[in-house]
């Protein structure tokens, strides 16, 4: 039988017709959005002989894959069908990628390990190296798949994904399809040397080839190399393939305005399809008559699967808010007993954390300075990696985005990473992988990926920490749908809504007050190993009868002296609350507290504006306003930043004497 390359006539006709449904596609894609049938469209042709030579190194169903939005040739190479990219082009309720809930090219298909992409440039590349790491954990000799362009290669998230990636020799391919332009900026632009190639240069275990990516056969024996690479165990590699982009960069482009004639016309000469088609039939493998035989059939194929896409159903509306947290129910706790009469929060964390790694061999715990002999920076972590080994606790490099990306991935693959972010204060920078990735992935991709990361944050003032060691970051997250909160105020709640948080379907970050671990009146007994607390449930600290006080965190403790100090004084009976979680807000105990009281007010240690409380009222003022016989009142942080002095954090945060001030206004309506 003749071969070119390796390659058998069967194989190379099949890998030609795959070339041509992802262009047909294009076209189809682009005259449905001229008809108003569809509102997007973003493609890949030029890319096709790229990305087919590296779906033929892939295993579906065993290797991973995290495509970008140009990579249709891979995925129908991997075994997404045509119809399937028609139904996400057109948004319908059947659409495999995200039933409809995703613009189109975002590609997703569990079935053959496709991971929910989104639009995000970059951040796909450390959920890879994620998805590498618990491919090693577990053994297994999977490799993991990821690409984008090369103007991604300018974001921080692609280098400190190589970083980890040959730090830990990991089993990824990056592949980036090199088409010279970032929407309309060329390389020479974006990137120093105008190389993306040499700019991966200096990570050691990293190979790096570049080939002409309109050449199939170039492309497979780099992927090939690659992938051999990956799976021996050496190490990460770059493929940086040239490729040409024939079409403008989405439909909501206009290429022609920022190239030259002159160059889209060489473009056009580099068609990888003509190319391939050519090589065939020079080398006596083809003749035209088998490719036109091709092309006609898969344009016909392609009108076929448009039409048959047209009339699939839309999304119903009512499935519209679906998927934005688990299904699954919340998991049984054991009846709680004691196992130690006084233990302090950080203890408990320790302790939950411990029990946690024995439950689930899968479960693995990371951020910076967490392993041991330090066990991080309040020492939450301390003796884990002795107990578990540097495989499950480990430190991470210095790189918040790094921390959660990865997280993400591990979880997408099955893994429960519980991670820390050692000051609320810098998971700024971590704020794409969060909002745009782990709180979405189960919405965008229709409930087929999950993604329950645990995220410990330290928080709060009152520890002389200035502007970037006090922060408070409730607010910010209380407003991102698909992530759940939590805020002990002690140590049994501590232990009892971390393990609970280990459990959970659904990512959290579990907020703890770093003025709270080691809180004298936060001590509590330790409950046992069984005792998981719910989300939702708030707990009435102190019962009253005149005023509510809704809080959380060291603000518990604040509003008891408050409550204290108002009673003395005028003989006034107030309830204290405390939420224990923000996501979900237990508000059915705030109202059968305010129809005790008729009065109530909200105090939290965020800003003023835009803080929990801002949240809480609301919600009250909507749903419980018949109730009240005064207003909703606030106590927070002043809408400032906190400074280093310790009487000028004094006044930007909440005291005692706020609370009880207000208090006593309100007690007088």
């Amino acid at each position: 039988m003749p071969r070119l390359h390796s390659f058998t006539k069967k194989r190379l006709l099949e890998i030609y017709q795959l070339m041509v449904q992802s262009r047909k596609l294009d076209e189809k894609m682009l005259i449905l959005l001229k008809q108003g049938k569809s509102f997007f469209h973003i493609g890949g042709s030029g890319h096709e002989a790229a990305q087919l030579a590296a779906a033929e190194v892939m295993r579906p169903t065993e290797d991973w894959a995290y495509p970008y939005y140009r990579d249709s040739a891979f995925c129908l190479g991997l075994g997404m069908t045509g119809r399937e990219q028609l139904l996400s082009s057109l948004a319908r309720d059947e659409d495999p990628n995200s039933g409809g809930r995703q613009m189109p090219a975002h590609y997703s298909k569990k079935d053959v390990r496709i991971i929910s992409q989104s639009s995000p440039t970059s951040s796909q590349f450390l959920q890879a190296v994620g998805c590498a790491m618990a491919v090693v954990r577990g053994g297994d000799k999977e490799i993991v798949y990821v690409s984008s362009g090369e103007g991604s290669t300018s974001e921080g998230d692609y280098h400190e994904a190589l970083n980890w990636a040959s730090r830990e020799r990991l089993p990824v391919i990056f592949h980036i399809e090199d088409n010279k332009y970032a929407i309309s900026v060329h390389v020479s632009e974006q990137t120093a040397s105008g190389s993306v190639h040499d700019l991966a240069a200096g990570y050691e275990h990293l190979a790096r080839f570049q080939v002409d990516g309109t050449d199939f056969f170039e492309s497979h024996l780099a992927f090939q190399k690659a992938a051999e690479r990956a799976r021996k165990g050496k190490g990460p590699s770059v493929v940086v393939t040239d490729v040409v982009r024939l079409l403008s960069h989405s439909s909501s482009d206009d290429q022609r305005k920022y190239r030259s004639k002159k160059e889209l016309e060489a473009d056009k000469k580099r068609d990888p399809i003509i190319r391939l088609r050519k090589e065939c039939i020079e080398a006596g493998i083809a003749t035209d008559k088998d490719f036109d035989k091709i092309d006609a059939i898969t344009a016909t194929q392609v009108d076929a699967d448009a039409e048959w896409a047209e009339s699939r159903p839309h999304p119903s509306p009512e499935t519209a808010t679906d998927h934005i947290y688990s299904n699954s129910p919340m998991p049984k706790s054991g009846k709680k007993k004691s196992v130690a009469e006084k233990i302090v929060i950080v203890d408990a964390i320790n302790h939950a954390l411990h029990e946690e790694m024995a439950y689930n061999d899968k479960m693995v715990i990371y951020g910076e300075d967490i392993a041991d002999d330090k066990g991080g920076v309040f020492t939450a972590t301390k003796g884990l990696t002795k107990k578990f080994g540097k495989e499950r606790v480990f430190n991470s490099p210095l790189a918040e985005s790094s921390i959660v990306g990865t997280a993400v991935g591990m979880a997408c693959a099955g893994w429960k990473p519980v991670v820390e972010i050692q000051f609320a204060d810098y998971i700024w920078y971590a704020m794409m992988q969060i909002r745009n990735e782990l709180a979405s992935i189960r919405y965008r991709s229709n409930d087929a990926w999950s993604c329950p990361a645990v995220i410990r944050v330290p928080v709060g003032g009152y520890i002389h920490g200035g502007l970037c060691h006090s922060q408070s970051i409730d607010g910010y997250f209380l407003h991102m749908p698909g992530i759940r909160l939590a805020y002990p105020s002690n140590a049994e709640d501590a232990k009892g809504l971390l393990k609970m948080a280990c459990r959970m379907d659904d990512p959290v970050i579990f907020m703890e007050h770093k003025g709270l671990y080691r809180y004298a009146p936060a001590t509590t007994p330790e409950p046992d190993e069984n005792y998981l607390l719910p989300f939702g449930q708030a707990n009435v600290v102190k019962e009253g009868n005149d005023l509510t006080i809704v809080t959380l965190g060291m603000m518990v403790y604040k509003s008891l002296e408050a409550a204290k100090t108002v009673s003395s004084s005028t003989g006034a009976s107030i309830e204290i609350i405390d939420l224990r979680t923000l996501n979900p807000i237990d508000m059915q105990t705030v109202r059968a507290s305010i129809e005790k009281t008729n009065k109530v007010m909200v105090v939290h240690e965020d800003n003023l504006t835009n803080g929990p409380g801002a949240e809480i009222s609301a919600i009250i003022a909507d749903e419980f306003f018949e109730l009240l016989d005064g207003p909703v009142r606030r106590v927070a942080s002043k809408d400032s930043h906190i400074g280093f002095s310790p009487i000028i954090e004094d006044v930007i945060l909440p005291q005692t004497e706020e609370i009880v001030q207000t208090a006593q206004e309100l007690l007088e309506y």
